[in-house]
């Protein structure tokens, strides 16, 4: 069968209609969540995107290979989907931006590629010296005349492929640029919702959070502004994964023009969330692995597939690499810690004992993996910058981003840092993670069960071991 790997950037779970958001317009991902599988607790490996994209294209961990960074992309002589895919005979075709492969991975991975030119982030609404400038909150668009955007180009061009009829089986990959932040969409969509008319955010000020939760706010001066502004960040959120879903189905439409709908399996996911308002916050955090950050909306529709069915255990963003090989009938060649949802995808249901991991953060002995490492003289990063905040924060606070690493169940999670705070949540008393019970009498025995759980991951997922061989006792003369 034919792949779309349809991949909007920094979209959450809970933001979709289909996952239960009372206000969102996602109607293209509702319906093909109705006709294939919709998987409710899909956990990312990394809540940043080049790490997150690396570990879902190869099924390894980010400590696997080191992949926990912005600066660190998959390399020719390691694996990935897309290069399974054209060693097989795909077209693999790509249109959107790169946070996944280095330079010298692209002609083993992609048949071809383009990232067309078109804005791909609104203009911010205020000026640099307003508080509210690093809030990320945008001016909504006027395609009529700014023009198509990035995204649209990007889906166009794919449309375009479609059109010309493909002549043999083909992959296309779509990592889109919505709804990262700048918080902004056309108008129409960006006004789609009234703020004040959206649920309660999650509050910020929440005691028992590690520091970086104060610090962001303080940095970005989010603790100084209306709190009405983080109700209309949110709203544009949700206005930007309005304008995705809408491109999404031209996309659809394109497929079953082209006689394709029944022999291609599309796959819709994000590479990780975003705060959007939550806890008084925005965009994400390197070491932030709360539900509303590593929570991705994942839904399959393959041919033959079971429609409207949805699993509700635990299952992670690199199994979507497992489950495309699978389907493809292509077999990795390299060990890797996925599992393919093929039997789901025709109506099984998960594993109920699986757990999620994700890990993220850098330690201050690796100084080259901080951003903003040019912040002291501003050669790179200036205070006109939207992520002058988040890169200040970093060289200055070094802890605040260390390393740190999740286990989520179906009942809890554990979060386990190197230096700072700690946090342990009850998800089927405290969804929303506003009570840390870490170290709480009550939660001992959870507490134990899980860090015990933690170190026999970490001791199974180490390293991986090469499938080929060098010889042993050669002569060296």
């Amino acid at each position: 069968m034919n792949f779309v790997l349809f991949n909007p950037d920094e979209m959450r779970a809970e933001s979709a209609r289909c996952y239960g958001h009372p206000l969102a317009h996602t109607p293209n991902l509702d319906r093909v969540a109705a006709q294939g599988t919709r998987f409710d607790n899909c956990f990312v490996q990394h809540p940043v995107c080049s790490p997150s994209r690396c570990s879902l294209m190869t099924g390894w961990y980010p400590h696997v290979r080191g992949h926990r960074t912005l600066w660190h992309l998959l390399r020719p002589d390691e694996p990935n989907l897309l290069a399974y895919l054209k060693q097989a005979g795909y077209d693999v075709r790509w249109w959107g931006k790169n946070d996944l492969l280095a330079r010298g991975s692209w002609s083993k991975s992609v048949s071809g590629a383009e990232a067309p030119k078109g804005k791909s982030k609104p203009e911010p609404l205020y000026a640099p010296d307003d508080l509210e400038y690093y809030t990320f909150l945008g001016r909504p668009r006027d395609p009529e005349v700014e023009g198509p955007t990035h995204d649209e180009l990007c889906v166009q061009a794919a449309i375009d492929y479609l059109e010309a009829g493909p002549k043999e089986l083909f992959c296309i990959y779509l990592p889109l640029s919505f709804p990262h932040p700048t918080y902004a969409a056309a108008r129409r969509w960006h006004e789609m919702i009234a703020p004040d008319d959206l649920p309660a955010l999650r509050p910020a000020d929440l005691p028992d959070k590690p520091d970086y939760f104060g610090l962001i706010r303080r940095y970005r001066n989010l603790d100084r502004i209306d709190p009405g502004i983080l109700r209309q960040v949110n709203a544009a959120y949700l206005g930007q994964i309005a304008e995705v879903d809408e491109l999404f189905g031209r996309l659809l439409t394109a497929l079953e023009q082209s006689g394709h709908a029944d022999d291609t399996a599309i796959v819709f996911y994000s590479d990780h969330g975003d705060w959007a308002g939550d806890y008084g916050l925005v965009e994400k955090w390197p070491s932030a692995l709360d539900d509303c950050i590593v929570r991705i909306p994942c839904v399959m529709r393959v041919p033959g597939g079971r429609g409207g069915h949805v699993v509700s255990e635990c299952v992670e963003a690199f199994d979507i690499t497992a489950t495309v090989l699978d389907l493809a009938g292509v077999e990795p060649g390299h060990s890797h810690f996925a599992r393919s949802l093929t039997p789901q995808l025709g109506g099984e249901p998960g594993d109920a004992d699986r757990a999620a991991f994700s890990e993220g953060g850098y330690d201050r002995f690796e100084p080259h993996c901080f951003e903003g490492r040019d912040v002291g003289d501003l050669a790179g990063i200036a205070p006109d910058n939207l992520y002058y905040p988040k890169c200040t924060q970093q060289q200055e606070h070094p802890d605040s981003v260390c390393r740190a690493t999740m286990i989520r169940t179906a009942s809890h999670k554990l979060i386990y840092r190197a230096h700072g705070l700690c946090e342990l949540y009850d998800m089927q008393a405290d969804s929303c993670e506003l009570h840390n019970v870490y170290g709480h009498a009550d939660y001992a025995d959870v507490q134990e069960g899980l860090q015990k759980r933690l170190l026999d991951w970490y001791l199974g997922c180490s390293d991986v071991t090469p499938f080929d061989e060098d010889p042993r006792g050669f002569s060296m003369v």
